[in-house]
């Protein structure tokens, strides 16, 4: 209806945009030349800003990291515990 099908953008390109923005060219500048909007100028930014990388596990803190791996683990061990739950109904029918 009115919404923008999502675009996607090289690295390069972002990477472009980051350092014409450091140079002083002023985000409505960079808005208007290259048809990026100024939320998503300002994403880069903060994103490149603080790890040099434009990826989200690249610019995640130390403690959403743990957070995830802890909660990765938490799955598998989860799946193991009805995985050997499952087992022992499955033993205990057959000694019966």
């Amino acid at each position: 209806m009115g919404s923008k099908p999502n675009r996607y953008y090289s690295e390069e390109f972002k990477k472009q945009i980051v350092e014409l923005e450091a140079s002083g060219k002023t985000i409505s500048e960079l808005e208007r030349e290259y048809k990026v909007t100024k939320t998503t100028i300002r994403e880069w930014v903060k994103r490149y800003g603080k790890s040099g990388e434009f990826g989200a596990e690249a610019n995640r803190s130390a403690e959403e990291k743990e957070l995830r791996e802890l909660r990765r683990e938490n799955r598998q061990l989860r799946m193991e515990n009805d995985i050997l739950k499952q087992a022992a109904l499955i033993l205990g029918r057959k000694d019966v």
